[in-house]
């Protein structure tokens, strides 16, 4: 069982699918959720500060991250958080790209980014989680 997890997405429904699919599965002890990507990057600038000097350690294992979202998508994510300022504190965050796109330019996209260790079809089902079980 992991201890946080992070769902970004700008649909009530799916934060609200993806929240109860994870606990009922027990596969996480904590779900924070984002309805973008700016949210989710004030998330983890939240963590930065209230941990100045000191390891961060409790952030979360794993992002489920939408890709098409208002204000800043799952790319803009993605780009802003590899830099320098965010990969390094957080290392051990993997990113799980949940989405409703087909199309093959964006799964081939997300395997550029070392972050990222696989990019599933929404909605989120426990048998996913029980696939990714094993990863962690």
């Amino acid at each position: 069982m992991l201890d946080l997890i992070l769902c970004v997405d700008d649909d009530p429904i799916t934060l609200m699918l993806c929240k109860m699919v994870i606990a009922k599965s027990a596969f996480a002890k904590e779900i924070v959720t984002a309805q973008n990507g700016e949210e989710a990057i004030n998330y983890f600038d939240e963590l930065k500060l209230n941990n100045l000097g000191a390891d961060i350690t409790k952030y979360p294992a794993l992002i489920f991250l939408d890709l098409n979202m208002p204000v800043m998508g799952g790319w803009e994510f993605l780009d802003h958080f590899s830099q320098v300022s965010y990969a390094p504190l957080f290392p051990k965050t993997k990113v799980l790209v949940l989405s409703s796109t087909i199309d093959p330019k964006d799964i081939e996209k997300s395997k550029t980014y070392p972050m990222v260790i696989d990019f599933l079809s929404k909605p989120i089902t426990k048998e996913m989680l029980n696939d990714l079980r094993s990863m962690f």
